[in-house]
């Protein structure tokens, strides 16, 4: 019994070790058959639903989004580096680097677009340009120095001693005629001892000899021209007749009123005759030297007005005029010496001191030459010649240095004031310079920057002037135009680097666009300038050059210009109604350019003479792009 047990315990146990032994296998290899088997599952459940429509083949949100991130480049505006894959700082000017695909895919050739995201990560920002009147801004920097022309040295006139002074420090100030000090000189003395004698003879003689009383008037007259040689005043010598009485000590006065600037000697000191005692100026008025350069000095006149500033008076505008141009340049500074006049009442000014000092010149567009100057200090008056801060209302003698008066309009200045030509002018900032190419980039489209070859002129206070290639009211780049260089680089389209590709500047023409005249300058020269000059089709009412090249057509011996072969037909059935339509059309454009601009179309246009037309520089035939690509067309 005990065996049968023993027997049924061995075959339970060898069947619970086979059991253990087969659920081991199917542990081992069945879980993984099941996740195969779940994974070939959902692949062909995945396959069933693209087929059907559920859902549809490419790449998720997150793979294009990392691979567009990958494939981005970042750049310095500046150039200094090649571009970077990553974003940060550029290691050799430390700006912040920027993404390079910021439009580079909109270019058009000559312009890229950027959208507004990046338009306010790159911080560009635009102003118009505008119209202004023409003006030249000199700012210069002078110091302030004594007039040269109202310093007077004291000399002693006879050798002696000073033994008492009565001013005795520098700075003092004087009135003419005051005491300066008291002199003792013998050889004044004799002179004095000698004239009384001279002057009691001249009294005493006789008259029945008349040769005796005429030499001894002759004494009197040479003893008494001794003593205003030797010092003496007019005062002091009718002092010492009133008197009779010679006196030792004889007091120097002040010859003219101004202030010490030096004291040469102290009291008790001993002089021979013409040794320097005291110097004197006058501050009524002092001197400021500017030095401007030769470009600028060649447009400054005689009696221009100047406005200056000192740090001393921050508050205070300083007003002068110009009575010296040196007409030779400093070798060292290669610069010309300005001298201008700046009244100083009170003595405020203090010599030594450095001014800034700005001078407006008006300017003639396109000539670059000085206008007449209106100042209404200078109106209908004279002026000396010497000394430009003496006007006077009426003609004669100037009262410092008795020259005559001139006229101010002999001097450039009107009595009137006259109407001064514009210019386009934009902030400094907005041109980029390299070399003799200047650019600027405008925005002819809400995003779109488009590259423009100027050509600059003068700076001015408001900015610098436009010459050609920039119409008015135009949007122009004035931050962030570095960026859009770079970007024209990365586009190869024309740049900075190279603005030669770019479209020459052209003269701006109001109501023409560039491709307006364009299309005019493919006439020869003196038909294309008729052509600017008549303005509209008579038929199509439009701007001529708006449909292409401009067809001339000969009316009762009158070029009259059309847009399209189509309208000639019109033109010729009735050519009176033509022409006074076209009369209307300007007399029209006319008065709209003169509610706008304050002056007539004609005025406006600048037109250029007759066979002068390819001055204008226009580009060639073969480099004109479509207009509605430039999107330059307003």
């Amino acid at each position: 019994m005990s065996e049968q047990t023993e027997n049924q315990k061995a075959a339970t146990a060898q069947s619970r070790s086979r059991f253990a032994r087969v659920r081991w296998l199917f542990g081992y290899f069945a879980k993984p058959l099941l996740l195969f088997a779940a994974g070939a599952a959902v692949i062909a459940l995945l396959g069933l639903a693209q087929r059907v429509g559920w859902i549809k083949s490419g790449a998720g949100p997150a793979v294009a989004t990392a691979t567009q991130e990958s494939s981005v480049e970042y750049i310095c505006p500046m150039m200094c580096v090649p571009p970077m894959k990553e974003p940060g700082r550029c290691p050799v000017c430390a700006m912040e680097l920027v993404p390079s695909d910021a439009g580079g895919a909109s270019s058009d050739g000559r312009s890229i677009v950027i959208d507004p995201a990046s338009r306010r990560i790159a911080n560009i920002a635009t102003v118009s340009a505008r119209s202004m009147p023409l003006t030249r801004t000199i700012r210069a920097v002078g110091e302030l120095q004594y007039d040269e022309g109202t310093l007077k040295t004291i000399v002693a006139y006879t050798a002696g001693r000073y033994e008492k002074l009565y001013v005795d420090f520098t700075g003092a100030d004087v009135k003419k005629g005051e005491t300066l000090a008291s002199f003792y000189s013998p050889e004044l003395y004799s002179a004095q001892v000698e004239y009384l004698l001279a002057r009691q003879t001249a009294s005493k003689a006789s008259s029945k000899l008349p040769a005796v009383a005429k030499a001894n008037q002759r004494l009197l007259r040479s003893s008494r021209q001794k003593l205003i040689e030797l010092g003496m005043t007019e005062l002091q010598v009718s002092d010492l007749e009133r008197r009779g009485e010679a006196n030792s000590r004889f007091d120097v006065v002040a010859p003219r009123s101004g202030t010490v600037i030096n004291r040469m000697i102290s009291e008790g000191d001993e002089v021979k005759a013409g040794q320097p005692i005291l110097k004197l100026a006058d501050l009524s008025n002092v001197w400021l030297m500017l030095e401007l350069f030769p470009e600028d000095a060649a447009v400054v006149k005689y009696g221009q007005r100047v406005e200056a500033s000192v740090e001393s008076l921050p508050s205070e505008v300083l007003s002068g005029r110009v009575a010296f141009v040196n007409p030779e340049v400093n070798p060292q500074s290669r610069t010309v010496s300005v001298r201008v006049v700046v009244p100083n009442p009170g003595g405020k000014l203090r010599i030594g001191e450095f001014a800034t000092a700005t001078i407006e010149i008006p300017l003639a567009t396109g000539s670059h030459l000085q206008l007449a100057v209106y100042d209404p200090d200078l109106a209908d008056k004279w002026v000396s010649p010497r000394h430009p801060h003496v006007v006077s209302d009426e003609p004669g003698k100037c009262r410092v240095c008795g020259s005559t008066l001139v006229h101010a309009s002999t001097l450039g200045f009107t009595d009137e004031p006259t109407a001064q030509a514009e210019a386009i002018v934009v902030p400094r900032d907005a041109v980029l310079m390299a070399a003799k190419h200047s650019v600027v980039y405008v925005e002819t489209e809400p995003g779109r920057f488009e590259i423009r070859r100027v050509e600059t002129g003068p700076t001015t206070k408001n900015g610098i002037v436009i010459l050609k290639g920039l119409a008015k009211d135009e949007a122009v780049a004035t931050r962030g135009n570095f960026l859009l260089d770079s970007q024209m680089q990365l586009a190869g389209n024309p740049s900075l680097i190279d603005p030669t590709r770019a479209a020459p500047p052209m003269k701006i023409i109001p109501g023409f666009t560039p491709e307006m005249l364009t299309e005019i300058n493919k006439l020869p020269p003196d038909e294309a300038a008729l052509a600017i000059k008549q303005g509209f089709c008579p038929i199509a009412d439009t701007r001529l050059g708006e449909m292409g090249v401009p067809i001339a057509i000969d009316v009762n011996g009158q070029s009259i210009f059309v847009c399209c072969e189509g309208c000639r037909a019109d033109l010729l059935q009735d050519p009176d109604k033509a022409l006074k339509h076209l009369a209307e059309l300007q007399a029209a454009a006319e008065k709209n350019e003169s509610k706008t601009d304050g002056g007539s179309a004609t005025d406006q246009m600048d037109l250029p003479p007759i066979g002068e037309i390819e001055d204008m520089d226009l580009p060639p035939i073969g480099e004109i792009e479509d207009p509605a690509k430039s999107g330059d067309g307003k």
